[in-house]
């Protein structure tokens, strides 16, 4: 059975992990030395953060010149009563959405997209709207990122 307790992190941890989302591939000696504790510190640290799932992976994120040839948008989906667990499956089966999460407010779901063209995106809002549970969606394009922690 999963424990789903609160893992507490001190204050180590908590820049431990803001140097981790600023720089993912930091070595590990250059953050014991950023951190000013030992290296096995910082080693045990992150074991235990990636076993407790405080840390659940490593990516990639992609450069501003690679996603500006895209478009990207929210999309919030309100869904009919009992028909969120096939929204989700269907959703999850398109390329295209990056995230999707449960949201509480008017809509029931906010998704992520990504797409080549408005011409693609276009094509991606029709199959959300077409998929069958969705009641209504409502899309904004993202035009610019002032802020992004990753």
């Amino acid at each position: 059975m999963p424990d789903n307790r609160p893992v507490a992190l001190d204050e180590i941890d908590r820049q431990l992990i803001s140097l981790l989302q600023i720089n993912a591939r930091e070595s590990v000696a250059m953050l014991a030395r950023q951190l000013g504790i030992a290296r096995t510190t910082v080693t045990s640290r992150l074991a235990r953060l990636e076993k407790t799932k405080v840390i659940s992976g490593y990516g990639v994120r992609l450069g501003q010149r690679l996603i500006d040839g895209g478009l990207q948008a929210y999309v919030g989906i309100k869904v009919q009563p009992r028909s969120g667990k096939d929204v989700v499956r269907r959703l999850s089966a398109m390329g295209q959405v990056q995230q999707l999460c449960t949201v509480s407010g008017e809509f029931d779901y906010v998704a992520w997209l990504r797409s080549d063209s408005p011409e693609q995106l276009d094509q991606l809002l029709d199959q959300i709207g077409s998929v069958e549970g969705v009641e209504k969606t409502t899309t904004s394009i993202i035009l610019s990122s002032k802020v992004d922690r990753g």
